[in-house]
């Protein structure tokens, strides 16, 4: 995983949670809901880059491998 990613993946979070938080303070669910799902939208992020790191070393690892 990048830095990028990982910094906007990190602040996706950041911001929904505080999003979310504000929601709940100020009785607005739409703005609770707003942020939950971009805070969500950051977890999913998160693990859709580690799949794909995994997809890569376990391809390379293949290679790596097959010219054994």
């Amino acid at each position: 995983m990048s830095l990028e990613e990982k910094f906007d993946n990190a602040k996706d979070k950041v911001a929904g949670k505080a999003k979310e938080v504000e929601g709940k303070v100020t009785g607005d669910k739409e703005r609770e809901a707003e942020g939950k799902t971009q805070n969500i939208l950051g977890k999913v992020k998160d693990a859709i880059t580690d799949v794909k790191d995994n997809v890569k070393g376990t391809v390379e690892g293949f290679k790596n491998d097959s010219e054994k």
